[in-house]
């Protein structure tokens, strides 16, 4: 079973989930609904976590981030804005259950959706 889904914390300690897919394939079967992205504040910046919630290898990963915008430099060799997409550590592989996580300013937040990849072979 594999599924996708964003998490939002805020200061008060709310949490809100959306689960955007939910598709059972099999064991070894992934898909971009594997790749989930959280967001969680602090100050006025906002820490993203990535993270593929499958045991297959996923490359050329990219995320919807129309008009996104940061205060401060965010690393490019995690995050590239590209048009409406933003590449995810410059295309390579993020491994099965890996994460990655980068941090922006800006407000309101970014909702940001896993909008490709390639699933390597497990």
């Amino acid at each position: 079973m594999a599924c996708s889904k964003i998490i939002l914390v805020d200061t008060d300690g709310f949490v809100a989930i959306l689960v955007l897919g939910l598709v059972g394939q099999g064991f070894c079967v992934c898909s971009l609904n594997d790749i989930i992205v959280g967001t969680v504040p602090g100050m006025a910046e906002w820490k993203v976590t990535i993270t593929n919630n499958c045991k297959c290898a996923q490359h050329k990963l990219t995320l919807s981030c129309e008009g996104f915008q940061s205060r401060e430099t965010v690393d490019p060799n995690i995050f590239q804005k590209q048009d409406n997409n933003c590449q995810v550590i410059d295309g390579n592989a993020l491994n099965g259950f890996a994460s990655v996580s980068f941090a922006y300013a800006w407000d309101p937040p970014f909702i940001m959706f896993p909008s490709g990849s390639i699933v390597d072979p497990c």
